[in-house]
């Protein structure tokens, strides 16, 4: 991960807020033999006490339930919109082009939960993804007996607690100003992604180049 003081944020709350705004992660690790597994799912975050844990849950039996309880050093990854940027866009265009990117990594210990943990995790990811709506027929709680039984045998339910949150925003902040501008105005016209990134760095601008 680049570890550069111009493509950090200063604020931690914008870093939490994105992870809530981009929860389908990878979750990623090693199991004994130190070969990589990786699985992408959703992933809530929650602050208890000052400290950071991410819950979720995954399917048992999988190579990537093995390794984790193996191993439980792991690396979750959240990712946002990213573009291409051109160097033609540049003040000076002789120089190479570039990637747009916002990332967060969160690394931590991985638990696996009991049975009244998963039984926990599933109403509190039904719940917030169905935007706190109770009376939703896909909540946990009203779900039939008949169903769960079988959906609660495979798959296990997980904690991490985050001992370390590492991020890049890299959104053209080491250029200067015409060629912020610019790369804005390119971007603002390819819709999509390009769209997404262009709004970022226009609501960034004060921060960016603060008037003097």
């Amino acid at each position: 991960m680049y570890d550069l003081p111009y493509y950090k944020e200063e604020d931690k709350q914008v870093i939490i807020d994105f992870i809530h705004q981009h929860p389908f992660a990878f979750l990623s690790g090693c199991g004994e033999d130190n070969k990589p597994v990786a699985t992408q799912l959703p992933v809530f975050i929650e602050e208890r006490k000052g400290v950071y844990y991410l819950t979720g849950h995954i399917m048992r039996n999988t190579d990537h339930h093995k390794a984790f309880a193996k191993n439980p050093d792991v690396l979750v990854l959240f990712t946002g919109p990213h573009v291409y940027v051109s160097g033609t866009w540049y003040s000076n265009p002789s120089q190479a082009s570039t990637w747009n990117y916002m990332s967060v990594h969160a690394k931590g210990k991985l638990k696996f939960l009991d049975e009244a943990g998963l039984i926990e995790v599933l109403k509190k990811l039904s719940l917030h993804f169905e935007k706190d709506n109770s009376s939703s027929t896909t909540i946990f709680d009203k779900l039939t007996e008949q169903y769960k039984a079988p959906l609660m045998k495979a798959i296990v339910a997980f904690e991490v607690q985050v001992e370390r949150l590492d991020h890049v925003f890299k959104l053209s902040q080491n250029r200067d100003e015409a060629s912020y501008h610019n790369i804005i105005k390119k971007l603002s016209e390819q819709g999509g992604d390009g769209k997404a990134i262009a709004d970022i760095m226009q609501e960034r601008i004060t921060k960016v180049f603060p008037k003097k």
